[in-house]
C-alpha cells in the first residue's frame, strides 16, 4: 500500500513525534499500518504496560531462572526495590569513577609505568555494548587509553591483538569480564592473556580487574590472585542489558568518556518510555510497530542502518539484545511459537553499495530502521559543491534511499537524534531495551532468558570431552595410522563418526597438536597418527 504525496504529508504529520526531553524523534509514517492499528491493540499494549510496571517493581519476571530484572535501576537506583540494591549500584558507580581517576592520574600503575592501554576481554553482552560504546564516543585524540578487545576464542584474534600490545604490556590494563566466572571463551582469553603478560616477564595479576559474580570462579581467582580490583555483576542484570552496569561503564570510564552523561540519558529514556500511552510513548510505538509489520511473528526481519560511522556497530548490539531475548521456542505459557525476529545491517550509506539492489528489488522480508544523526560534525565542513558538504550529502543518501524503498512498497521507521553524545547514547539503549520489554509482553515469551546459548555451551562441551577420548585413543596408538572411522569405533563413538572426522581434521591442521593425517583416496580414507 502506497499513499499520494499529500497523504504522506498528512500522515507524516500525524506519525512523526518529537521527544524534547531525549532530543531524540521517531518518524513512523512510512509504515503502513491502518490508523485504527493502535486502537486494536489497546488491550495487549495494557497488558505490556501492565507487566513493565512489575517488573520495574522487583516482581519476578525471568520465572525460568526465578530471577528479577533489574536494568532499569541501573539508571536510577531509587527504583530498586531493596535498599540494599540500592547502595549497591550507588556504591559501584562512586567506585568506578573512583578507580578511573586513580588510573587516570597514575595512582595505580603497570610495571612499567601509566596505564596508556586497556585490554577487555569478555563475549556477548560482556563485549558488544563496551564495543558499541567506545566505537561511538571515543577519539583517539581525547581517549585516556586506547582500548583493545578479546572478544572470541579464536587464538588468531588473540594474536592480531596482541601484536598491538606486545611491547605496552607493563602499560596495558585488562578487564575481565564474566559473571559465572565460567565462561570459556572469556576463560580462555584471560588464560591468554595471562601467558603473553608472563613471556614479557611481567605479572598479570598486578595488571588485571575482574568483574564478575560475588563468589563465582573469577571472583576466587582475583581474590586469591591479588588481583588490583573486583567490581560486581549481579543476577538481576542479564549481560545483554548490562551496558550500563560495571560491564560496560568501567571500561567506557577508563576510556575516559562521560559515564554520568550516559546514565542520564538512559533514565531521562526511562522517564518517557515509562508512559501507559503509545503517543507520548516511543518504546510502544517501536514494539507495535514490530508487532504490526511481522503478524506478531517476526515474519520480517529488521534492517538497521544508522548514517553514521559511530554508530556502526549499533546493529550488532541490537542483533544480540532483540535476537538473544526475543529468539524463543516456547511462550510462558509453555506452547510453542519459535518467535524471534532477525536483525542485520551496517551503516549508511555503506550498504546502498552493498545490499540496497535487494532491498528494493529482491525478497521482500523485511523492514528497515534508519538511524539519523543531525549534526555532521565538531567542526566547520569543507564545501565539497557550492553549498553542499559531505555531511549534506549522508543526509541526501539517507532520505533518497528512504523514498528509492517506499517506491517498492519496502516500509520503514526512521529514528533522529540531535547527536552522538554520551546522553543520546544512553537514550538508544534505554529505548531498545524497553521497546524489546514491551514487545516480549505482546508476543507472551520471557526476554531475560537464553536456554539455546546454554544448550550450545553443553554441546561444545561434548566436543571437547570427545575431542580428549581421541587424543588419548591416538597417544595410546602411536605409530598407528588409523582412519577417522577406526577411532570413532575404537573410542566406542558409534554414533559420532562425523564429530571425530572434525575433530581429527582440526588436530592434524594445528601442528602443535602432534597429529599427523595421510591422505587417503577420499576424505573418509584419510587416516592419523600421533608422532
Amino acid at each position: 500500500m502506497k499513499f499520494t504525496n499529500e497523504q504522506l504529508w498528512t500522515r507524516f504529520q500525524k506519525y512523526y513525534a518529537e521527544f524534547p526531553t531525549l532530543r531524540l524523534s521517531i518518524d513512523l509514517s512510512r509504515m503502513n499500518f491502518a490508523d485504527d492499528y493502535f486502537a486494536s491493540m489497546q488491550s495487549k499494549t495494557c497488558k505490556a504496560f501492565e507487566a513493565m510496571a512489575e517488573l520495574e517493581k522487583g516482581a519476578i519476571a525471568n520465572p525460568d531462572e526465578n530471577r528479577m530484572v533489574g536494568h532499569y535501576w541501573l539508571r536510577n537506583p531509587a527504583l530498586a526495590p531493596a535498599a540494599a540494591i540500592r547502595r549497591e549500584i550507588e556504591e559501584t558507580v562512586e567506585s568506578i569513577k573512583t578507580f578511573a581517576s586513580a588510573v587516570h592520574s597514575g595512582t595505580v600503575q603497570g610495571a612499567k609505568g601509566a596505564f596508556k592501554n586497556l585490554l577487555v576481554i569478555g563475549i556477548g553482552g560482556s563485549a558488544l555494548g563496551p564495543q558499541f560504546v567506545s566505537n561511538a564516543l571515543g577519539h583517539p585524540a581525547k581517549d585516556k587509553l586506547d582500548v583493545h578487545f578479546f572478544d572470541n576464542t579464536d587464538p588468531d584474534g588473540i594474536d592480531k591483538v596482541l601484536a598491538k600490545l606486545s611491547s605496552k604490556l607493563g602499560q596495558t590494563l585488562c578487564i575481565v569480564i564474566s559473571k559465572s566466572g565460567g565462561t570459556k571463551e572469556t576463560r580462555n582469553g584471560m588464560l591468554e592473556a595471562k601467558a603473553a603478560y608472563e613471556k614479557a616477564g611481567l605479572k598479570f595479576e598486578s595488571h588485571a580487574v575482574a568483574v564478575t559474580g560475588s563468589g563465582s570462579e573469577l571472583d576466587n581467582v582475583a581474590k586469591n590472585g591479588g588481583w588490583l580490583k573486583q567490581f560486581p555483576m549481579w543476577d538481576w542484570v542479564g549481560g545483554r542489558t548490562s551496558e550500563l552496569s560495571a560491564v560496560g561503564l568501567l571500561p567506557a570510564a577508563l576510556q575516559g568518556l562521560d559515564i554520568g552523561g550516559m546514565l542520564a540519558g538512559a533514565k531521562a529514556c526511562d522517564e518517557v518510555t515509562r508512559q501507559a500511552s503509545v503517543e507520548s510513548n516511543p518504546a510502544a510505538q517501536l514494539a507495535l510497530m514490530w508487532y504490526y509489520v511481522g503478524n506478531g511473528k517476526g515474519a520480517k526481519d529488521m534492517v538497521v542502518l544508522p548514517y553514521k560511522d559511530r554508530l556502526e556497530l549499533f546493529s550488532k548490539y541490537l542483533q544480540q539484545l532483540l535476537m538473544e531475548s526475543l529468539g524463543k521456542e516456547l511462550s510462558l505459557s509453555r506452547e510453542i511459537v519459535n518467535q524471534g525476529i532477525a536483525v542485520y545491517g551496517n551503516k549508511g550509506s555503506t550498504d546502498q553499495h552493498a545490499y540496497l539492489q535487494q532491498l528494493r528489488e529482491g525478497l521482500h522480508n523485511f523492514f528497515v530502521t534508519f538511524i539519523e544523526v543531525l549534526k555532521d560534525r565538531e567542526t566547520e565542513s569543507l564545501l565539497v559543491e557550492p553549498n553542499v558538504t559531505s555531511g549534506d550529502y549522508l543526509s541526501g543518501f539517507l532520505f533518497g534511499t528512504r523514498q528509492a524503498l517506499y517506491e517498492k512498497d519496502r516500509e520503514s521507521i526512521t529514528i533522529t537524534i540531535e547527536s552522538v553524545t554520551p546522553f543520546a547514547i544512553g537514550v538508544l539503549i534505554a529505548l531498545y531495551e524497553r521497546a524489546v520489554g514491551l514487545y516480549a509482553s505482546l508476543i507472551n515469551v520471557n526476554a531475560y532468558h537464553q536456554p539455546g546459548v546454554e544448550a550450545g555451551k553443553k554441546a561444545a562441551g561434548a566436543v571437547i570431552a570427545l575431542q580428549l577420548k581421541v587424543l588419548s585413543y591416538l597417544k595410546e596408538k602411536r605409530g598407528h595410522r588409523l582412519t577417522s572411522a577406526q577411532i570413532a569405533s575404537g573410542i566406542g563413538a558409534h554414533a559420532e563418526f562425523e564429530p571425530v572426522f572434525k575433530i581429527c581434521e582440526h588436530l592434524a591442521a594445528n601442528a602443535d597438536r602432534g597429529i599427523r593425517k595421510h591422505r587417503g583416496q577420499t576424505p573418509f580414507a584419510a587416516t592419523y597418527e600421533c608422532v
